[in-house]
């Protein structure tokens, strides 16, 4: 049921404008700035994989100015053992995920809202729960965790499926991990972000350090190397 009370109100105020602000500083990115911090996202995250070599990831398209680039799936699939699976999501009617295995950029198909879904067949909403790892987009994410989306809620539904102690990371762009967030009952935290300069962070709300990956610090390197 809708919340409907002041303090909700406000909440959602507050997002409305986070989001115009952020979203202006991404557009506001050179391309060469942009291509360049989508390397080194890519970079944290093919080290990350390799080191946790997950059987199931769930991951997505980046479009527009998302870090990651737009063969941020590409990048992760090759960078898996060779039986492991990528998920990317179906955004359905209702704006819940199914899922879909990549097969390649050639199996991808334009969908509602700019995105890019994979053609094949569906494995359902709950199969992200199966994943070891699940990549999540978002604008911002807070030193506790809690994101902000696009206001959809597609992935706060996702996230609420998945097992709190499943790895659940947020490629950003540098100075888009913040001190805090507004934040609403529905919000779904996470336990990881990835950002060009820092490499893989864990989080202070997240349910302790990750397997594979050292709080504060790179998944391929520690601070200062």
């Amino acid at each position: 049921m809708p919340d409907f009370s002041y303090e909700a109100e406000v909440a959602r105020v507050a997002k409305r404008h986070a989001r115009v602000e952020l979203l202006a500083r991404r557009r506001a990115m050179s391309a060469p700035a942009r291509a360049a911090a989508a390397r080194r996202v890519q970079a944290e995250l093919v080290a990350l994989v390799r080191r946790l070599r997950p059987r199931r990831v769930t991951a997505y398209v980046p479009v527009g100015s998302e870090p990651g680039g737009p063969d941020l799936p590409a990048v992760v699939r090759a960078a898996l053992p060779a039986d492991a699976e990528l998920l990317l999501p179906v955004l359905l009617p209702d704006l819940d995920l199914d899922w879909a295995a990549y097969t390649g950029p050639e199996g991808l198909l334009a969908a509602g809202r700019g995105i890019r879904e994979p053609d094949g067949p569906r494995f359902g909403v709950t199969a992200v729960a199966g994943a070891d790892l699940v990549l999540v987009p978002a604008l911002a994410v807070d030193r506790h965790g809690r994101r902000l989306g696009r206001g959809g809620g597609s992935y706060d539904r996702a996230l609420a499926r998945v097992p709190v102690a499943t790895l659940t990371v947020v490629p950003l762009h540098d100075g888009e991990l913040v001190e805090a967030l507004p934040v609403e009952p529905h919000d779904r935290p996470v336990r990881a972000v990835v950002t060009p300069a820092d490499g893989v962070r864990t989080l202070d709300g997240g349910p302790g350090t990750a397997r594979g990956v050292a709080p504060h610090t790179s998944a391929g390197r520690t601070r200062g190397e």
